[in-house]
């Protein structure tokens, strides 16, 4: 089965505007097989940078760009020839004087920092950065089985599409001991697989809660600092994501650290060993894995300009997801799993604090009603949607 993604058709546009596109995003997430079906249809060139016999091809970079400057030239596992982005920069500058100018490179890698750094160095003016994320609500068969498989399974292909959810468990068990053996390691410091299985699994355990990197270290026998680098790396590998507070000058005491998630909603049940929904129904975990589900597929389509944070003051007055559009104006968003979309006293105090343009509860049903003044409930996937229209 092979699912159409939504990010097909942005990698084109970009393509058509500029001379390297950038795909990032985690590993096994299908940039590969996304790449490939555009080379098809474009007659682009496919070179793995992982593998050695692609590598040596490329032992004179200049001359190989050059002899295929009628092509689109496909680079994937970038992170493995660094040196590449100032070549590129070179083979840009002359195939843009030459009339060539658009859709010469896609390179994909799988983290962020390096590679936008690599490339924002010698690439700047000349590039397009996209993310890849796993797949998203908006993308499967829009009926109830389809998104909680979605939830439970989490949006790497593989392990969604497998035959059964004991299959998929093993799938995303092999995922997470290969970023511990493998990944972590190249990307980052020499940090101990162990240390970092269990700093993960201990983020799991405290999915959405705020950050608190000295009782993480203290559990860890560590220190502050090195637990920062640590998150920070699971950040860079689109693993982990750190939602910031919203800031705003209310005239109350606010909570000043980061939200913390697993990004993957399936990583975060093999983390936690939760097999099949009915685990997943009795777990305490419960809430908050539907409220970062939520919000992944809520962050992965907004519009440009906008960006995503949670309030909470020191009393208790909450919203689960703050949306701030580049005009300035904000949309409240609760969270609830429940098919009663109820509001608690706590949002409508935060509403009272932000004043949003608009509010939404998204709970786990699809009709979209409305709660009270200023207030709507609405399913994922309509309000996702809505967001992505706004692009």
């Amino acid at each position: 089965m092979m699912i159409e993604r939504i990010v097909r058709d942005q990698v084109e546009d970009a393509l058509d505007l500029e001379a390297a596109v950038v795909l990032v995003g985690p590993r096994q997430v299908g940039k590969t097989t996304l790449a490939q079906v555009i080379g098809e249809a474009r007659d682009a060139i496919y070179l793995d940078l992982e593998n050695p016999a692609d590598r040596t091809r490329l032992a004179d970079p200049n001359h190989f760009f050059d002899i295929t400057e009628d092509r689109l030239v496909i680079l994937d596992e970038i992170h493995r020839t660094p040196e590449m982005f100032q070549i590129m920069r070179g083979v840009i500058d002359r195939g843009r004087r030459k009339g060539k100018g658009i859709g010469r490179f896609l390179i994909l890698g799988s983290a962020s920092v390096d590679l936008l750094r690599q490339s924002g160095e010698s690439l700047a003016g000349r590039v397009s950065y996209i993310e890849m994320t796993p797949i998203t609500a908006r993308e499967v068969p829009d009926d109830r089985l389809s998104l909680e498989r979605l939830w439970l399974r989490g949006g790497f292909p593989a392990s969604y599409l497998a035959r059964t959810d004991q299959a998929s468990v093993q799938i995303r068990t092999n995922f997470i001991r290969t970023y511990l053996e493998r990944d972590i390691p190249m990307f980052g410091p020499r940090i101990p697989a162990e240390a970092m299985g269990r700093l993960w699994t201990m983020l799991a355990h405290r999915q959405g809660s705020i950050l608190n990197a000295s009782d993480l270290a203290r559990s860890l026998e560590s220190n502050t600092r090195a637990i920062g680098s640590y998150v920070d790396l699971l950040c860079d590998l689109f693993l982990v994501r750190r939602l910031p507070p919203y800031h705003a000058n209310v005239g109350k005491r606010l909570v000043k650290s980061p939200k913390v998630y697993i990004r993957d909603s399936g990583l975060l049940h093999a983390l936690l060993g939760i097999s099949d929904l009915i685990d997943l129904t009795g777990n305490p975990i419960i809430g908050m894995s539907w409220e970062g589900f939520v919000i992944e597929n809520l962050i992965s389509v907004l519009p440009w300009r906008s960006h995503a944070f949670f309030y909470r003051t020191q009393v208790g007055a909450e919203i689960d997801l703050v949306i701030e559009h580049g005009d300035g104006s904000l949309w409240a968003i609760e969270i609830k799993r429940s098919l009663a979309a109820r509001v608690e006293r706590g949002f409508h105090v935060a509403r009272e604090d932000l004043k949003p343009a608009r509010s939404f509860v998204v709970y786990s049903g699809d009709e979209r009603f409305p709660l009270g003044p200023g207030v709507e409930a609405i399913g994922l996937v309509e309000l996702a949607s809505e967001l992505a229209a706004m692009a």
